[in-house]
């Protein structure tokens, strides 16, 4: 899916799977990944990677935590549905 090396402590990274989707891969902290659907619960538009220790929604304005995926701030009412993955060597990959 993506190298560990590629998803920097505190932010994450947008991975392309196959089929068209798409996982937000975070690191909130070292060696601690987690993974996401990024698409907001909201209305469904594609969320940005953490900065600041917020994963937010640029369409309106929605706050997730980056290490749950729960909502900080709405509209949104539910957080962002997390994807099980595993380190595998260097590289996080699916579960």
């Amino acid at each position: 899916m993506t190298s560990s090396a590629s998803v920097p402590v505190g932010s994450g990274v947008l991975v392309d799977m196959p089929g068209n989707a798409q996982l937000l891969v975070v690191q909130p902290r070292s060696g601690e990944f987690r993974a996401f659907n990024p698409a907001c619960p909201h209305v469904g538009s594609l969320v940005n990677p953490p900065a600041g220790g917020v994963i937010t929604c640029p369409l309106h304005g929605s706050a997730f935590d980056p290490a749950t995926g729960a909502v900080r701030k709405g509209p949104a009412t539910s957080g962002l549905s997390e994807v099980a993955v595993a380190l595998s060597g260097e590289d996080v990959v699916l579960a």
